[in-house]
């Protein structure tokens, strides 16, 4: 049986941004199909098999959406079919899974979003340049370690 890693999500009027929190994941697969339909699958790190799969709101065009995987995160850029914001992140309305939750650190409100976020690509906010190294730490919260804080 497979279980859900957490997912982040946030959205601009071209694109959808998910940050799929798996460490080490390895065998990665991300099926995108055009009707909106997003899959994902991945093996973590003690072997254990991690999947999902998405009825995103609305229309996506499969060949704008990349993948990256970074050593904590699996980033997922999906390009929207038609440019506008959409109301919430899945088709249905019914309360979206607990592992789904809004990336807070990425959200942009549609009276904010502001030309330079719709850049040639986009994927270099989000993943803040390709020769950044800490790219692969993106989304992660860091917190002083207070062993050393302390002293010890």
């Amino acid at each position: 049986m497979s279980r859900q890693p957490e997912v982040l999500w946030a959205q601009r009027s071209d694109r959808v941004y998910l940050t799929i929190s798996l460490p080490d994941a390895k065998d990665v697969s991300v099926k995108c199909e055009q009707q909106g339909s997003f899959s994902f699958s991945a093996v973590g790190v003690q072997g254990e098999s991690f999947s999902f799969s998405l009825q995103l709101y609305g229309s996506i065009l499969p060949e704008g959406c990349k993948t990256k995987i970074g050593l904590r995160n699996i980033f997922c850029t999906i390009q929207k079919e038609q440019k506008g914001w959409w109301k919430r992140l899945l088709k249905s309305e019914e309360k979206p899974a607990p592992y789904l939750k809004v990336d807070w650190n990425k959200w942009c409100d549609e009276d904010e979003e502001s030309p330079s976020d719709l850049g040639s690509d986009g994927d270099d906010a989000m993943h803040g340049g390709e020769d950044d190294e800490s790219s692969d730490d993106e989304g992660m919260l860091y917190l002083p370690d207070l062993e050393k804080a302390r002293g010890n």
